[in-house]
């Protein structure tokens, strides 16, 4: 046997073999491509392992900690039904359109108590952090924004992820001046907290 069909045989054999190897692998650590949003607190069930102080820094640096919880990729994020807004924004006072998926339905695809009473904590990259009931994200249609004017929002932007309203629209913003709209919405969001009452 040459070489090169050697090489080729070990390569076609190795890659069906991970291919063999990736869906259980994920089956039992969740996503295999890189997280962008967890949820955790009250879910069902799962699909990625503990808290881990090694591969979680970012959370153990805003203290948090958890035994089960729910990581989204890109993918997953995509997947869900985006719907869209356009909010004057503070940063230029223009209107822009921001698309992705309804906060609650991020929660629903996560296995989240979706019960009264349940209170959210809303964690974004740089450590800001909001707390809302459940209650105020599904009465003002908050988004998981992932694009910006129909483009993919970058970290070190407003991404990946944005919870945000449309503050233009909403009874209780719309008559307040801008800058004043978005105090609830952090973006960078990386991590959503489900705890019930």
């Amino acid at each position: 046997m040459n070489k090169r069909h050697f090489l080729t045989t070990a390569t076609v054999a190795a890659t069906t073999g991970l291919m063999t190897l990736r869906p259980a692998m994920a089956a039992n650590h969740g996503t295999q491509r890189p997280a962008l949003l967890t949820v955790t607190g009250a879910v069902r069930q799962g699909n990625r392992e503990a808290f881990d102080p090694v591969r979680d820094q970012m959370m153990g640096k805003h203290g948090v900690k958890f035994d089960k919880a729910f990581a989204f990729d890109t993918a997953s994020l995509h997947r869900l039904p985006a719907h869209t807004i356009k909010p004057t924004l503070e940063y230029d006072n223009k209107a822009h359109t921001l698309s992705g998926p309804l906060l609650t339905a991020v929660l629903e695809a996560a296995g989240a108590d979706m019960g009264p009473g349940v209170q959210l904590a809303l964690r974004a990259v740089d450590g800001y952090n909001v707390s809302l009931s459940l209650a105020e994200v599904s009465a003002s249609r908050m988004l998981v924004a992932t694009h910006l004017d129909g483009r993919p929002m970058a970290l070190g932007g407003l991404g990946p992820q944005w919870a945000v309203w449309d503050g233009d629209r909403l009874p209780q913003f719309k008559d307040k001046p801008v800058s004043e709209r978005f105090a609830q919405c952090p973006w960078g969001l990386y991590l959503i907290e489900v705890n019930k009452a």
